[in-house]
């Protein structure tokens, strides 16, 4: 009768070092995040051993040892917005570089959804946490401050705590200005959630400039939404073409709420750009190659992905990094100017 197969022996450290022939603590460095102290001919000889041999890194025995698990959260509403996409991999893309993994999770902007990953994240010892889904009374940073777990808002802003984001009243500033010096006075905002900070200054700084360029922006004419979704511009810019006195111009506070108006404004029998001005947000690539370009402000949003994993590790390293706002950018496309 035939013996059933042996399962192959596991590739360890040890395995990896009788083949290299280098101490054990050789191949820890060379396959760690840090390989100082080891030429980089030796590193890369390991490296190749570990691919060829099928090693495997047991990051739960390895943050046993070291007291770090190598992994960093990120919570994010949806990645199917791929504004947040787009931050997102340029966080994985760093912290692969400085030798951590990340786990993201939607929270699909609910409380519950919200709590419920960031348990899940926290009973796998996550290092750290960016969070790309705060909303005003939202307590997440809070707990995760008091646990002693570092953390870093990303795009959207709390007060009081350290963030990454763009200077969105100013953005909001730029898009007022340019549809005013165009000569549009009745113009809308089409504001997103009016709970999350990326809606709130961006329509507070459109709304500021309008009022002391001495053309107030009528209550009528400022809509919210649930989300920041092309559902919801529709929506919103629907209602706002429906109006007696409807608009010469649409501001929304995002490129998502935009494409959603475009429907809209279509729908209403007027022509984008001639009959009605459109102002998007966040300058997505797609923004660029529509039948009609829409003019959008710019929001670095690898830049932000890239300085919020620094931000992080700065404070994983004992430091007390303080936020930055990066320059908004408006782009000038044909939704604007025809």
């Amino acid at each position: 009768m035939n013996e059933p197969p042996q399962p192959p022996k596991r590739v360890t450290l040890a395995t990896l070092a009788h083949h290299a022939q280098v101490h054990v603590s050789t191949v820890s460095r060379a396959l760690g995040p840090d390989p100082s102290g080891i030429s980089p001919e030796t590193a890369n000889r390991v490296r190749e051993l570990a691919l060829a041999l099928g090693y495997s890194r047991d990051i739960g025995a390895a943050g046993l040892r070291t007291g770090s698990s190598h992994l960093i959260g990120v919570l994010v509403p949806r990645l199917t917005d791929t504004v947040l996409a787009a931050i997102y991999g340029s966080i994985d893309e760093a912290a692969s570089r400085a030798g951590y993994d990340t786990v993201v999770a939607n929270t699909l902007d609910d409380p519950a959804q919200r709590r419920s990953r960031l348990d899940a994240m926290l009973s796998r010892r996550i290092d750290g946490v960016i969070i790309a889904d705060s909303h005003l009374g939202d307590t997440t940073a809070y707990e995760l401050g008091a646990r002693g777990i570092p953390y870093v808002l990303v795009m959207r802003k709390l007060q009081g705590h350290a963030s990454v984001g763009i200077d969105d009243e100013l953005g909001g500033r730029l898009a007022a200005e340019h549809l005013l010096d165009l000569g549009h006075r009745r113009i809308a905002v089409i504001a997103g959630d009016p709970t999350v900070s990326t809606g709130i200054e961006r329509t507070r700084g459109f709304l500021a400039a309008c009022a002391e360029a001495g053309f107030p922006v009528a209550p009528e004419l400022v809509v919210t939404t649930a989300g920041f979704d092309v559902g919801g511009g529709l929506a919103a810019a629907t209602r706002l073409m429906a109006l007696p006195d409807s608009p010469t111009a649409i501001f929304t506070v995002h490129d998502l709420l935009a494409f959603g108006a475009m429907g809209a404004i279509r729908n209403a029998g007027k022509r984008l750009g001639t009959d009605v001005g459109l102002v998007g947000y966040n300058d997505m690539d797609l923004a660029a190659t529509l039948p009609t370009p829409l003019t959008s402000v710019r929001s670095e949003l690898d830049e932000m992905g890239r300085l919020s994993i620094g931000m992080l590790l700065q404070q994983l390293a004992g430091g007390n990094p303080e936020s930055v706002l990066l320059p908004p950018r408006l782009i000038v496309r044909q939704t604007t100017v025809p």
